[in-house]
């Protein structure tokens, strides 16, 4: 394993158990939480933006997209962590698939996307979701009233989106010729690199539990 994968392993690790302990935790400190990720997004998020109309517009949707996040973890928690998952596992499931099986460039928007990894960003959603539906709560199926077929569209949808919204971060740091928003996170980059799909999904997940 070489130092770089080692850092992003290690990272991923300290960053995930944090993350879901101040979920899951909720009252002050869910709250300091989702504002300190939001500061650092903003932050991030002004040096990546090259006009000031693409500032005040990100920095709105940022604002819209962690105020839909709050809404959401305190109305349903385990719809949140549903949500959350669903993004991470899109995340690791293009990163695993791409390195391994490489294989043709998606877009040029971002030239380390592959069609291999798009297909194993919804493979890997689907799975990961089908076991926290089995595992972890059932009753969302329940609480949702839909079925297995709905939920199953709800997952592809959900990394869909948050694909589009990675996308869409890549296309910014494009034209701006950087290849990460930050260096806060060792072997990661910024906060926006790590989150730029799931705040995408986040408002999306909000309306549809709804």
């Amino acid at each position: 394993m070489n130092n770089e994968l080692l850092k992003r392993v290690i990272t991923s690790i300290v960053i995930t158990f944090l993350s879901f302990y101040c979920i899951i935790k909720g009252t002050h400190l869910f709250d300091l939480f989702i504002l300190s990720i939001l500061s650092l997004s903003l932050f991030e998020w002004n040096s990546l933006s090259n006009k000031i109309i693409y500032f005040i517009i990100g920095s709105l949707f940022l604002i819209f997209a962690f105020f839909f996040a709050y809404q959401l973890r305190n109305i349903n928690l385990s719809f949140f962590l549903f949500t959350i998952i669903i993004s991470i596992s899109s995340d690791i499931g293009g990163y695993v698939c791409g390195k391994i099986f490489k294989g043709p460039k998606l877009t040029k928007i971002s030239p380390n996307k592959t069609f291999s990894g798009c297909i194993g960003s919804f493979f890997f959603s689907i799975v990961i979701g089908l076991l926290y539906l089995k595992y972890i709560d059932y009753s969302l199926i329940e609480i949702m009233n839909i079925n297995l077929v709905k939920f199953l569209f709800l997952i592809i949808t959900f990394s869909a989106i948050n694909q589009i919204g990675d996308l869409t971060i890549s296309y910014f740091k494009r034209i701006n010729k950087v290849k990460n928003t930050g260096n806060i996170l060792p072997g990661h980059g910024g906060v926006l690199d790590r989150i730029d799909g799931m705040i995408f999904v986040l408002p999306v997940a909000y309306y549809i539990f709804l």
